[in-house]
């Protein structure tokens, strides 16, 4: 209860969080972003670490300064790229029947899970770049990707075209208007917004399912 408790405060005060990051770490806070977003997207059983809002206040603070842009661009589509590559190559190993009894299968979401799969079935490849602005969701696509087999080279390209987009829409609105006085000081209500925003296509997704089953 009190590792959800932090990572939620981490979430929702990311700006705060992240510059203290930036104090105590320097330059070595590109290698914090970096594992933050490949374990985000690259490890199944981590699909609540901050996406979107990481980019976005990473964004900002690079606004400020406190980051070199284009370095911080590289980093996040190097670890976005790697970490979809790395669940996919895990999700074509494992497959989608893991057994309830392995690490795996004891701490996997499976209802989160199931929806991802559904939503790879109804999209085909380009769920990988829909997913990219779908917390949750995107952390599962790459695996759910990897267990049907899908072709290695359709995947790889719509990972890069996912990762492209994700990473420059989210820093580049940090980037320009992160810092503009209503949003800075409204930080955490326009976190909510943005993460709001991101999963509104997954309940869409959802309720369009559940009610599609009864009208048949």
């Amino acid at each position: 209860m009190e590792i959800i408790k932090s990572l939620f405060d981490f979430i929702m005060h990311i700006d705060v969080h992240l510059g203290e990051i930036i104090r105590d770490f320097g330059a070595w806070s590109y290698g914090i972003l970096f594992a933050i977003v490949f374990v985000e997207t690259g490890v199944v059983i981590f699909p609540f670490l901050p996406g979107d809002s990481l980019l976005f206040a990473s964004g900002t603070f690079a606004a400020l300064g406190h980051f070199n842009l284009p370095l911080l661009i590289i980093v996040f589509l190097v670890a976005a790229i790697l970490g979809d590559t790395v669940n996919y190559h895990i999700g074509h190993k494992v497959g989608l029947s893991i057994p309830e009894n392995s690490f795996i299968g004891r701490v996997i979401n499976r209802e989160r899970l199931k929806i991802a799969e559904d939503f790879f079935n109804k999209h085909g490849g380009k769920t990988i770049v829909i997913a990219r602005f779908m917390p949750f969701i995107r952390t599962f696509i790459p695996f759910v990707a990897g267990a049907s087999r899908m072709n290695y080279r359709y995947f790889l390209m719509y990972n890069v075209v996912g990762a492209f987009l994700w990473v420059f829409i989210c820093t580049f609105l940090g980037y320009f208007f992160g810092n503009i006085p209503i949003v800075k000081d409204n930080f955490s209500t326009v976190l909510l917004i943005i993460i709001f925003l991101s999963v509104l296509p997954a309940i869409f997704g959802i309720l369009q399912a559940k009610f599609g089953k009864k009208n048949k």
